[in-house]
C-alpha cells in the first residue's frame, strides 16, 4: 500500500516538472534572425532605385585611326627673312629688339661703315668726271661743227663722256646696295626692314662691329607670322597612316580649351636615324599672333583608313585624377566604376574608346557625373 502511494506521488511530481519545464521555455523569445551585410568590392555600387539614372549602350563605329606626335611651333620658311648688311663696320644705333613687330620700310640700326664712305667717295670723283668729260664733249662738238677737229676726236669725246656716266650710276648704284643715298652723302649705314614682320632672331647688339657678308651670319631674322608650322616627328610605324592634305588637331599647352586645325603640308622622305621618326609638317593659320614660335604642340592625325572603334556618349565620362571613367551596369542593382581611355570626339559628338573593360551593347550610366553625385550623397 504504501509503495503504490509513493509510486502515484513520484508520477505526479514528473508530469508537474515537465509542465513547468515547457511553460518556461515557452515564455523565452527565439532570437530573430539578423539581416546579412553585404559587403561590395571596391568600385561597386549597390544602387536601390536604379531607374533613377538613365542608360546608355556602348555602339561600335567605323572610325578614322587616330595618330599622336608631339611638336613645336615654328616660323613658316617661306614667310621669312634674313636681314644681312652688305657693309662692314660699327653699330650705333640699335632702335629694335627681339620679339619686336617691325613693318617693311623701318629702321633696324644704323652701322657707321668705312666701306660707305669710301662709295661716296668714289661716287663724287665719278661724279666730277663725268662733269669734265660733259664739258669736253660739248666743246669737241663746238669745234667739229666748224670743221676745226677731226671727227675721230669728236668720237673720243663722245665715249669718254659715256664712260664717265657709266662710272656714276655703278658708284651710285654701290651706295644703294650698301643702304646709302646717293642724294643725301653719309658714313652711316641705315638698316631696314625688308619686309613686315615680327623678329624671331637677333644676332647683333649695341656697338659692336659687324664683319662683312662673307663671313657675318645674319643680323636679325623677321618671320610673318600670320602663318605658322607646327613641326611633328611620328615614327615609321604610323607613316603609313598619314597623307599629304590629311586634316590635323593641334593642342598646346597654352590653350589647352581650344583646338586648332590645320593640314598636313609635308613628310619629309629621310628618317632621324637616332628616333627613327619621320618630321611631319602642319599649316596653321595665325591672324592673331597668339600661335608663337617655340611653343610645345601636341598633334592628332586622322588617317583615311578607317577601323571600328567602340564609342559612347561623352556624358557617360567622368573625369578625375587626370584618368576617365564610367560606371558600367553588372546586375539590375549593381554598377562597377571602370577606367577608359578616351581617344577623341566622333563627328556626331560621342567619345571613342581606346582601351577599357567595356564590349558593344554594353550598358552604362548615361550621366557619370550626377550617378557618382548620388552615391557619394547616399554614402554607398
Amino acid at each position: 500500500m504504501r509503495t503504490k502511494m509513493l509510486c502515484r506521488l513520484a508520477a505526479a511530481l514528473t508530469v508537474a516538472f515537465t509542465t513547468l519545464w515547457g511553460i518556461s521555455c515557452s515564455d523565452q523569445k527565439k532570437p530573430e534572425p539578423t539581416k546579412t551585410e553585404v559587403k561590395l568590392e571596391p568600385g561597386v555600387f549597390l544602387v536601390d532605385h536604379p531607374e533613377r539614372f538613365k542608360l546608355a549602350k556602348v555602339e561600335a563605329q567605323d572610325l578614322p585611326t587616330l595618330v599622336k606626335a608631339n611638336g613645336s611651333i615654328t616660323p613658316d620658311v617661306n614667310r621669312t627673312i634674313h636681314v644681312t648688311s652688305q657693309g662692314s663696320g660699327r653699330v650705333v644705333d640699335l632702335r629694335v629688339r627681339l620679339g619686336d613687330y617691325v613693318r617693311k620700310g623701318q629702321p633696324l640700326l644704323s652701322i657707321y661703315s668705312a666701306d660707305l664712305s669710301g662709295a661716296f667717295s668714289d661716287f663724287q670723283k665719278a661724279a666730277a668726271d663725268e662733269h669734265l668729260s660733259k664739258k669736253a664733249l660739248d666743246r669737241s662738238q663746238l669745234l667739229f661743227s666748224h670743221g676745226a677737229i677731226a671727227q675721230r676726236d669728236f668720237e673720243q669725246a663722245e665715249d669718254a663722256e659715256e664712260k664717265a656716266k657709266v662710272d656714276v650710276q655703278n658708284t651710285a648704284q654701290h651706295i644703294r646696295v650698301l643702304g646709302g643715298d646717293p642724294n643725301h652723302p653719309s658714313s652711316q649705314i641705315e638698316l631696314r626692314a625688308p619686309v613686315s614682320g615680327t623678329i624671331v632672331e637677333q644676332n647683333i647688339s649695341g656697338f659692336e662691329g659687324v664683319k662683312s657678308l662673307d663671313n657675318s651670319p645674319n643680323l636679325f631674322t623677321i618671320a610673318d607670322l600670320s602663318q605658322v608650322w607646327v613641326l611633328c616627328d611620328v615614327f615609321e610605324n604610323d607613316l603609313d597612316q598619314i597623307h599629304m592634305g590629311d586634316a590635323a588637331e593641334v593642342r598646346l599647352n597654352a590653350f589647352q580649351d581650344r583646338v586648332f586645325h590645320g593640314k598636313v603640308s609635308d613628310i619629309s622622305r629621310v628618317l632621324d636615324p637616332a628616333t627613327r621618326a619621320a618630321r611631319v609638317r602642319i599649316v596653321l593659320d595665325n591672324p592673331k599672333g597668339e600661335l608663337r614660335p617655340g611653343m610645345y604642340a601636341a598633334a592628332t592625325f586622322r588617317s583615311r583608313k578607317t577601323q571600328p572603334h567602340l564609342v559612347i556618349p561623352g556624358t557617360s565620362v567622368m573625369r578625375l585624377q587626370d584618368r576617365d571613367w564610367l560606371f558600367h551596369k553588372e546586375s539590375d542593382q549593381h554598377f562597377r566604376q571602370i577606367e577608359v581611355r578616351i581617344t577623341g570626339d566622333t563627328s556626331d559628338g560621342m567619345h571613342a574608346i581606346q582601351d577599357g573593360d567595356v564590349h558593344e551593347g554594353d550598358e552604362i550610366a548615361l550621366n557619370a557625373l550626377e550617378f557618382s553625385t548620388a552615391m557619394a550623397g547616399e554614402g554607398k
